[in-house]
């Protein structure tokens, strides 16, 4: 009888393994489909050539795109456990969701950190220097010598990162029991860089979060339909389209000579096009779609954002007074054995929610700080360097957006797998630190958002505007005089 229960304890064990393997795998085969359609759309065509120069555009291709889709799992990775947790928590019986279970969420785990490091340390690096590579002087041309210069390009990388994690780690902690796990590389080495590039991206995420909750009012601003407040469409419809017609002319009655007025004017009549379009949409809408969506949208994020200072509020009272609201060194009851929230599927909704809108308006704020500015990808118009940065830069934030979310109290989730052994979490003045520079950068760009119209006409009305002390907004559209020829004013 023993021997035929270990037998079966063997088979239910090969069985559930096989049963994650596919489970990940099939997760992971629709996130790489939508990475893959994602990339195509933004990638540049004139790129696909069939030479050699194709080949490996197509190979990094590939690497872009399995980055992308692990940045994707990233991503959902915390809402997943979270809503797993409440199903097992509301259905702990029931037959259909038993390969739901706690093995399951923490191999996904386990594989997110595992894929981050792989494609942070290996796929980007070879996909770059694969792309730039040209084979060594004095080697035959060909895909064999590019791949043999990126690989030594790789060691010579590799050697150069771990040297200097070596020095920097000695620095940090000079005894002899660190000086004797520095030369151990898969237990030490590599937990140790991935939680210097996690403190690096949480750090970054620090940077580009506040901006993106502040730029999220102007972002969603720009895609829905403004209430029209005193406004007559008809007619600056009407003026647009004899500003168009008179450009037409203009444009027809130049000769080909004059290059440089032509591409002038072809640039004034496709901005001029844009705001017609623009005005043609705002009048189509329906009054729903003007007065209700707009306002509401705008009241939600205002909400969202609210919550999300509170709870960093809250968080660093928490951690003041008790200790378990550290990210690291408590462990919960388990997955499936207790709620992460007091108001239960609904608190943990919010949370999903706040994570997302977090995550949204990290990638917003990145792309509106000026030095990343030209990472913005184009439609049909991208070079793969610049997908490969994107996709680096992707990584970074989502790899890290578990961790801030622990870190600022979004979410009680316990942080699994690597996720959870990075030694910064259990120091508390970094930990508060944090919270306290997210909660005051935030409230700033905020404060500065909402102020920035009754700031430059005050300037206006003391009349130092001329010294330039209040720096002019940066959206397109506050600039550019509207459809009557008058510039906007408050």
């Amino acid at each position: 009888m023993e021997g035929q229960d270990e037998v079966s304890a063997r088979e239910q064990h090969f069985h559930s393994q096989v049963r994650e393997s596919t489970i990940c795998f099939l997760l992971f085969a629709v996130l790489y489909v939508v990475s893959y359609f994602i990339i195509t759309r933004y990638k540049r065509k004139s790129d696909e050539q069939e030479d050699e120069d194709a080949v490996v555009n197509r190979i990094s291709l590939c690497l872009s795109t399995f980055t992308l889709a692990v940045s994707a799992g990233a991503v959902l990775l915390l809402p997943f456990s979270i809503v797993s947790n409440e199903i097992l928590l509301s259905f702990p019986h029931n037959y259909y969701i038993q390969w739901l279970n706690g093995s399951l969420i923490h191999g996904l785990w386990n594989l997110a950190s595992l894929f981050s490091n792989l494609c942070l340390f290996v796929l980007m690096p070879f996909a770059f220097f694969f792309l730039e590579s040209e084979g060594f002087a004095g080697l035959k041309k060909g895909i064999r010598a590019r791949i043999l210069e990126t690989l030594v390009m790789l060691i010579l990388l590799a050697l150069l990162i771990l040297g200097i994690v070596w020095v920097a780690s000695a620095l940090i902690d000079n005894d002899a029991a660190s000086m004797e796990s520095l030369y151990d590389l898969w237990e030490f080495y590599l937990p140790y860089l991935y939680s210097c590039i996690s403190l690096m991206g949480c750090l970054l995420l620090l940077l580009c979060t506040p901006v993106g909750l502040s730029r999220m009012f102007t972002v969603m601003g720009r895609l829905l339909v403004k209430p029209t407040i005193l406004e007559d469409l008809d007619e600056q419809i009407y003026i647009i389209t004899l500003e168009e017609e008179a450009l037409q002319r203009r444009l027809n009655g130049l000769s080909s000579s004059v290059e440089y007025n032509i591409m002038e004017l072809e640039q004034e009549l496709e901005n001029v096009k844009t705001l017609k379009t623009k005005l043609e949409r705002r009048k189509k809408a329906s009054a729903w779609e003007r007065n209700l969506v707009y306002p509401a949208v705008m009241v939600l994020l205002l909400i969202e954002t609210f919550i999300s200072v509170l709870l960093v509020a809250c968080n660093i009272l928490c951690l003041l007074v008790d200790e378990t609201a550290m990210p690291k060194g408590t462990r919960g009851p388990g997955i499936g054995n207790a709620s992460l929230s007091a108001f239960g599927f609904v608190g943990a909704a919010l949370e999903i929610i706040l994570i997302f809108y977090l995550m949204v308006s990290s990638v917003v704020g990145f792309y509106s700080l000026r030095f990343f500015g030209n990472f913005i990808p184009k439609k049909d118009d991208t070079t793969m360097t610049k997908i490969i940065g994107n996709c680096v830069s992707i990584l970074v934030l989502s790899s890290a957006l578990p961790v801030m979310s622990r870190t600022l109290g979004i979410t009680r989730f316990d942080l699994l797998g690597d996720f959870g052994r990075f030694n910064w979490l259990g120091n508390f003045y970094i930990v508060l630190s944090y919270n306290l520079l997210f909660a005051i950068v935030t409230t700033l760009c905020l404060v500065r958002k909402f102020t920035s119209a009754v700031r430059e006409e005050l300037f206006k009305a003391l009349g130092l505007h001329k010294l330039h002390l209040s720096e002019a907004p940066r959206d397109s559209e506050a600039s550019k005089p509207s459809a009557n020829g008058h510039h906007k004013a408050l």
